[in-house]
């Protein structure tokens, strides 16, 4: 008898007659393999082959490819059938997953009431790790069909995944010092230790590039950029995790910071507070990830992100106009490292984004897409690196 293991696969797709457990096994591998080269019509085939095995695990587990497969080829309707076929087998690994392909497709079709059905089947056989991931999904289906009670209810369940923790604890410890310095009688002292006072960073406080964004000139100072910071740091928390939310936010307070000390020179410049810098690179990210990642959010969420070029337009607008002392170079310097960030990053996997998906249109195999967007990353972390670099030897040149 031929040992399985050296069969060639592709001669199994052509042959008539059953197949073996190995052999069935064997095409699911071949299937998967060739969905991740991008293959897309031969992996179909190579499921199709496997329907109707006699065990509903096997040929479920095809068809789930085999709607994956069609999908990826821009065909939904017919994967979206596929997969419901699967929930007419009996109970199978892979009807948890048909469920939420259902439910998502169902979404995007606009039936969210149907949508909300196939969650809730989907969550009844979810894993302990997924069930917050659908109970949020089911929140903001909820929320958009106007049941704010089974919305709430919902997010209970998934709280640990929305709240944005960091965005918090940023805003609170930046109202908390910069009220200090301005009501305390330490004030003056706090300001100027912490402030971005450009000859003291050129001679090796380089600190004063992320302590600059706890003080500001003034409650209105404060008051907008806090603002800014509520709308778009939950955003960007929520999309890219906790964890990268703070090195999104450090990176672009050093990358604004640097170039006010680059740029912003002469003695009226000398010294300068804000978190506009942050903020603008936050900002920045968001406009990337709109346009490069597109992630699938509720309805605040989109809102806020279709206006946020609109918003940095106005922001750039006002800080050229304006009568008042602005940092223009940090907001610049912000923006352009959140721009690169934006390429750089790409969201939590918690997040769905229609970039993860193939794109219709698009028939570059998966590899080279994934090469297009190493490259991308490459260049946009090399600029980012450098540009600082540079803008850190301008300023020690001009403030030394």
């Amino acid at each position: 008898m031929e040992d399985p293991a050296r069969i060639d696969a592709s001669s199994l797709i052509g042959r008539q007659g059953p197949l073996s457990r190995d052999e069935a096994k064997l095409l699911l591998d071949h299937g998967a393999d060739l969905l991740a080269r991008g293959e897309f019509a031969a992996a179909f085939q190579a499921y199709v082959r496997v329907y109707g095995f006699d065990d509903p695990d096997v040929t479920a587990a095809a068809m789930l490819g085999a709607g994956q497969a069609r999908y990826r080829m821009d065909d939904e309707a017919s994967a979206v059938a596929i997969w419901e076929k699967i929930l007419e087998l009996p109970e199978t690994p892979s009807t948890y997953y048909a469920w939420r392909e259902v439910a998502a497709a169902r979404v995007r079709d606009g039936d969210l009431q149907g949508a909300i059905a196939a969650y809730r089947e989907a969550d009844r056989r979810a894993p302990p790790g997924d069930k917050a991931e659908i109970a949020n999904r089911l929140g903001w289906l909820a929320k958009e069909t106007g049941n704010v009670r089974a919305s709430r209810r919902y997010f209970a369940r998934g709280r640990g995944a929305v709240m944005p923790y960091v965005t918090y604890t940023i805003l609170a410890v930046t109202v908390i010092v910069s009220l200090t310095a301005e009501f305390s009688a330490e004030g003056r002292q706090i300001v100027e230790l912490l402030g971005l006072f450009k000859p003291a960073v050129a001679e090796g406080e380089l600190w004063r590039l992320w302590t600059v964004t706890l003080v500001h000139a003034g409650i209105l100072h404060l008051g907008f950029n806090m603002y800014a910071l509520w709308i778009a740091g939950p955003l960007v928390e929520l999309i890219y995790g906790p964890v990268k939310m703070v090195v999104l936010y450090l990176v672009a307070a050093a990358a604004g910071s640097i170039a006010s000390f680059a740029f912003s020179t002469g003695e009226g410049n000398a010294f300068s507070v804000g978190a506009s810098g942050a903020i603008f690179g936050l900002f920045g990210v968001l406009f990337v990830a709109s346009r490069l990642h597109m992630p699938v959010l509720d309805r605040q969420g989109r809102a806020i992100l279709g206006q946020i070029g609109m918003l940095i337009a106005i922001n750039l607008i006002f800080g050229f106009v304006a009568f008042v002392a602005i940092d223009n170079f940090a907001h610049l310097g912000g923006l352009a490292a959140g721009l690169l960030l934006g390429v750089v990053f790409t969201p939590s996997s918690k997040v769905d984004t229609l970039a993860s998906r193939w794109q219709p249109g698009t028939d570059r195999p998966v590899h080279r897409r994934f090469l297009g967007s190493l490259a991308a990353t490459v260049l946009a972390l090399v600029t980012l690196i450098g540009g600082m670099a540079i803008g850190l030897v301008i300023g020690f040149n001009a403030w030394s």
